[in-house]
């Protein structure tokens, strides 16, 4: 296996430059996600480190070995990188056998090279013989990522794989799928405009915007502490609020809230970011407001309150405590996610 680093890659389409001096590393073993709104080059990127695509500036390395600096591309071929594309692309006249064995030598399609895949990606024996109409779509992906692994790559790219997917059968072939290349102990670099998608499957999470990567870092600390607003709104629901800091002390038009620890942000006029569950419903009314809507989902609800001022604030409460539309509530705020000057 192989890491991946990107220095200084820039990618230009006639007069739109759409990656924009772009650096990234993967390190080795390690499943990343690429995350990003639609148009900010995540797929574009992907496609410059399988090798479809030569940049117009910058250099792509698997482990040591450049494969593209600007001036010379090694062509997909010599890069040993599997590749699963959206909807998995099987080859639709190919049985499973066929598919997955389509990318090796002809002398090493061995029947103990397809029972090796078969047993990594868990698909039972029987399955060889199935024509990809046959299969569910949490098979055809596994089948899809079986079919790049079997020529032993340095680096899997995967461009989200499961869009397709409903979105109980997405949560699970993710987790499946996941599972089978961390088993193979394979380099994985997930793109993806799914928020849950790419917490709950990479190692850590590289938020990309508008051609440039804004944050790399573990699920867990790029949820809680975003760099910036545009990281912090890209990465789970929030809302984006003014208030006035004074050392460790937040005021808004949620109250005042003192803060556990000062943050670096000098004293002033600030924005901060709020996550749903960091904002409780009370009764006080010094900081009530009216609830807007409700989206019920089943194990929590959604609560949409706009304040005197017009903010309007999200609050995730439990289904058991959901207030109607229209009437007034108090809210309280337990934490924030980030404050920014």
């Amino acid at each position: 296996m192989s890491s991946v680093t990107a220095t200084g890659v820039r990618m230009r389409f006639g007069s739109t430059e759409v990656l924009k001096g772009l650096d990234l590393r993967v390190e080795d073993g390690e499943v990343m996600a690429v995350l990003g709104p639609s148009g900010c080059g995540k797929t574009t990127l992907l496609r410059i480190v399988a090798g479809f695509l030569a940049p117009t500036a910058g250099e792509i390395r698997l482990g040591e070995a450049i494969v593209a600096d600007g001036t010379t591309v090694v062509p997909p071929w010599r890069r040993r990188v599997g590749y699963v594309p959206q909807e998995g692309a099987l080859f639709p006249h190919l049985d499973v056998r066929r598919n997955i064995l389509f990318g090796l030598p002809r002398r090493e399609r061995t029947e103990q090279r397809l029972e090796e895949m078969l047993e990594l990606a868990e698909l039972p024996r029987e399955l060889a013989g199935a024509f990809p109409r046959e299969l569910s779509g949490g098979q055809q992906q596994r089948v899809a990522l079986a079919r790049a692994l079997a020529p032993r790559p340095r680096v899997v790219l995967l461009d989200e794989p499961f869009s397709s997917l409903d979105a109980a059968l997405r949560a699970s072939a993710g987790r499946e799928v996941m599972a089978v290349l961390r088993h193979a102990g394979s380099t994985g670099l997930l793109v993806t405009h799914d928020q849950a998608e790419a917490l709950s499957l990479a190692d850590r999470v590289a938020v990309m915007d508008a051609g440039t990567i804004r944050q790399v870092a573990r699920p867990q600390e790029l949820y809680a502490a975003p760099s910036d607003v545009r990281v912090g709104s890209l990465v789970g629901e929030a809302t984006v609020l003014r208030g006035r800091l004074e050392g460790s002390v937040l005021r808004s038009v949620l109250g005042t809230t003192v803060l556990p620890a000062p943050p670096t942000t000098a004293a002033g006029e600030v924005s901060f970011l709020v996550r749903p569950e960091q904002v409780r419903l009370v009764e006080d009314t010094e900081t009530s407001g009216m609830v807007r809507d409700v989206v019920f989902h089943g194990p929590f609800a959604v609560v949409r309150v706009v304040m005197v001022d017009g903010t309007v604030v999200t609050v995730r409460v439990a289904p058991t405590a959901v207030p109607d539309r229209g009437t007034t509530v108090g809210l309280h705020l337990d934490g924030v996610a980030g404050v920014f000057a």
